[in-house]
């Protein structure tokens, strides 16, 4: 994002309020908290250009909250968020005033997502346009990179890292891309390890070679498999992850259509593509992102 967007996050639950906030910061946003319906409509004065609103809150309630915003400022994007059950609540909203809603708990792709476009219908009214690939996609910065030159135990521990810095809650979730972009000297995107390729690696040559015919009633045997999980991993840490990876992702620019994005992922049975803007890699796009936008077109 060139310029950070402003988002005021209304709900009752001070956790909440606080864990989206660490989150959507951390994804470029600038976000405002207020505590109930009466603290958003202060917070008015500071020029959110998103409403993220709770609907069931005591005191004024997201309905009249949504209501008196609208009041104040009747062009600006309104977002609700809603418990369980509450679907028709949330729809009865759109004709409020409200652009979206989202059910909690949410992911926070799908949240930062409808968050970027609610701004960007914003300033644009009228019919949505499609977004391109660039505007779809994960910035490269989200992700944990690594050169090829380390090692496997250096590359699991980064992985899990970056599992561990994920925030899951009742009421937001925040997945992690369970691979690491392998980069080379210059920025380029050298492989990709997935937990798929830790798993390959893992697999001893004589598990897929032919076995004489008594080979098979050992090899499902109990004694056959102990202990040789642990043994695979400890001989392998100090792989370099070159030797492990998969290759590069294909890649796609920036400024092509999602449509394209689609082709390229079905035609290659690939789930995600290294994104190219002016020459360099900008992000990814991976299936999931696609899936967030056919939601989108159904507003479903």
């Amino acid at each position: 994002m060139s310029e950070k967007i402003k988002v005021l996050m209304v709900d009752d639950e001070e956790q909440f309020r606080s864990t989206t906030r660490k989150i959507l910061n951390r994804k470029g946003f600038e976000t405002i908290l207020a505590a109930s319906g009466e603290e958003a409509l202060e917070k008015l004065s500071e020029n959110p250009d998103v409403v993220i609103l709770d609907i069931k809150m005591p005191g004024m309630d997201g309905h009249q909250a949504l209501r008196e915003i609208k009041k104040h400022r009747e062009d600006l994007p309104v977002i609700m968020l809603t418990g369980h059950g509450a679907e028709a609540s949330a729809k009865s909203a759109l004709t409020e005033g409200a652009c979206d809603y989202l059910s909690k708990p949410c992911d926070i792709d799908l949240l930062a997502a409808k968050i970027k476009d609610a701004h960007r219908h914003g300033q644009k009214p009228g019919p949505a346009e499609e977004k391109n690939v660039s505007e779809a996609m994960v910035p490269i910065d989200e992700y944990t990179s690594l050169p090829g030159s380390k090692t496997i135990k250096e590359a699991i521990i980064a992985l899990k890292t970056s599992f561990a810095t994920k925030i899951s809650t009742s009421r937001i979730m925040e997945t992690g891309h369970r691979s690491i972009l392998v980069m080379d000297r210059s920025g380029h995107v050298q492989g990709v390890l997935a937990i798929t390729d830790l798993l390959e690696m893992i697999m001893p040559p004589y598990l897929s070679a032919p076995k004489p015919s008594t080979a098979d009633s050992i090899q499902f045997s109990p004694m056959f498999w102990q202990g040789m999980f642990s043994k695979e991993i400890e001989q392998k840490a100090d792989m370099e992850i070159e030797a492990v990876m998969s290759p590069a992702p294909l890649t796609i620019d920036g400024s092509a259509s999602l449509m394209e994005a689609a082709f390229r992922m079905h035609q290659e049975m690939v789930r995600r593509l290294v994104v190219v803007v002016s020459g360099k890699v900008a992000g990814i796009i991976r299936e999931q992102d696609l899936f967030f936008e056919m939601e989108k077109v159904l507003n479903c």
